[in-house]
């Protein structure tokens, strides 16, 4: 496989406005394509946004009525799997000739799920990741994935995956990509510390793979003037503040980490780099011991309903 460029793109939502939010997606997305990129990253719940602050009114033993209403906005912003907005990043990928990977709130039904979309440059979509695992309030509007959105594309330029935000801290997870043979680990993340860099680094040594880090650059004007965050802050408090990155398989910082401002990251990734880090690590290859530690994966979808019985009861071909 040849060199080729990879960008993670640092930009707001418009949030709970998926139509808005698309165009921008390929607004960003031509950017990107105009410095050379072949692959392009954009962060968690990009599309249908993350609803930074919010408490949609939860208590223990009671919701609010305002709450409820804070979620149907919320809902309402979402997107179908398959759906229009769905069908037009499959356009801006196949305009831009581009591996597209980005954050969305999916709806299904009356659940919603952080997921990640996966398309091709010719703009089919390969696949979508569910976030296994919300974080601490997100589980009040999140549902929770299952082992049957756990996949690692083959491509041209490598193979290409996706873990979410604090996903990234579970170390099985992270074990199942590595035994897929991931070499392009993107992880879309609302984490904007200091501190998310140094999990990127240690997840690029220890599966010794090139990670796309992305994370939205937000203000407080991103979100709609009856957004109820705490605090009420002005306008233009920073809600998040990206820190997006790309990082080598033997860790090193190929994009400096840009905070406060809407940025495109890039950097030349040279497949080649990959064979080289696994010459003395590979975590699920020569260095793991079966014979101690083996892990399971159970990678069935997991269905509240299965329709599996006859479809006639009781009766029998005669009757």
């Amino acid at each position: 496989m040849r060199p080729f460029i990879g960008s993670v793109v640092q930009t707001a939502a418009v949030a709970f406005d998926a139509d808005r939010t698309v165009e921008k997606l390929g607004d960003f997305a031509s950017k990107a394509t105009s410095r050379g990129a072949k692959l392009v990253v954009f962060p968690e719940a990009f599309v249908g946004g993350y609803p930074k602050g919010l408490d949609f009114g939860a208590r223990i033993g009671s919701r609010t009525p305002e709450g409820r209403e804070a979620f149907r906005t919320y809902y309402d912003g979402a997107i179908d799997v398959p759906g229009p907005q769905v069908a037009r990043m499959g356009e801006i990928a196949a305009s831009n000739g581009i591996f597209l990977v980005t954050g969305i709130i999916e709806r299904d039904q009356g659940t919603l799920y952080c997921t990640v979309l996966f398309y091709g440059p010719d703009g089919s979509l390969l696949g979508k990741h569910r976030k296994l695992m919300p974080t601490a309030a997100e589980r009040l509007v999140w549902g929770f994935g299952d082992g049957s959105t756990l996949p690692v594309f083959d491509t041209s330029l490598g193979k290409l995956g996706a873990v979410i935000c604090w996903e990234n801290y579970m170390p099985m997870l992270r074990m199942a990509m590595y035994a897929q043979g991931i070499t392009l680990y993107c992880a879309p993340t609302a984490d904007d510390r200091e501190t998310w860099l140094s999990t990127m680094r240690h997840i690029a040594l220890e599966g010794r793979c090139f990670v796309f880090s992305s994370c939205q650059f937000a203000r407080r004007s991103d979100y709609p003037e009856s957004y109820p965050i705490d605090g009420n802050p002005a306008q233009d408090a920073i809600l998040m503040r990206g820190g997006s990155c790309i990082i080598s398989p033997l860790g090193q910082l190929l994009t400096e980490r840009v905070f406060d401002q809407d940025a495109i990251l890039s950097a030349e990734i040279d497949p080649g780099e990959v064979a080289k880090g696994k010459y003395d690590f590979d975590v699920a290859g020569h260095y793991a011991r079966p014979d101690v530690f083996r892990l399971m994966v159970n990678d069935k979808a997991q269905s509240a309903v299965q329709t599996n019985a006859p479809a006639v009861f009781g009766l029998s071909d005669r009757d």
